[in-house]
């Protein structure tokens, strides 16, 4: 029994430990899209669909819900930002090529197409994100309509 208790103690004192070094959180200042909306000029109802499942995984400003304050929760979200923000980054769309916008546009069609986006695990606390048949049909409209923006040939990476 000595040893469970020394282990448990050990994870105590790890999760206590996690507590005070937390990961770093994703929050920019000022306008953080909008380069993205200027120039894919999203309609108000895809706007706030963006905004409410979209943004806070790819992008440069995520609101963070209470839970974030524990870790090992933190670790998760960070990472899970990080990893999101990997593929498609709607802050950073002035450094994608034309190639490269086409191509995100695409797999977010395909994303939203095949129920993959917005993820399980992020609909499962913010019920908001969950979305109709209608919004996924509105948010591929746009994003298919936007394309068109970024569809010229033998365009270099």
């Amino acid at each position: 029994m000595k040893i469970v208790k020394k282990i448990a103690v050990a994870l105590l004192i790890i999760f206590v430990a996690m507590q005070f070094y937390r990961p770093e959180k994703n929050m920019a200042e000022g306008d953080y899209v909008a380069a993205f909306e200027a120039e894919t000029k999203p309609s108000p109802a895809v706007q706030q669909i963006l905004e409410t499942t979209c943004y806070d995984c790819h992008s440069a400003n995520t609101v963070y819900p209470w839970y974030n304050n524990i870790a090992p929760v933190s670790y998760w979200l960070y990472d899970h930002i990080e990893e999101g923000k990997e593929h498609l980054n709607f802050s950073d769309w002035n450094n994608y090529s034309v190639k490269k916008k086409d191509h995100k546009l695409e797999e977010l069609v395909e994303e939203v197409d095949e129920g993959e986006m917005p993820l399980n695990e992020y609909t499962w606390t913010h019920k908001e994100a969950n979305l109709t048949a209608d919004q996924k049909k509105l948010l591929m409209d746009w994003a298919k309509t936007s394309r068109s923006l970024y569809q010229v040939a033998d365009q270099p990476e």
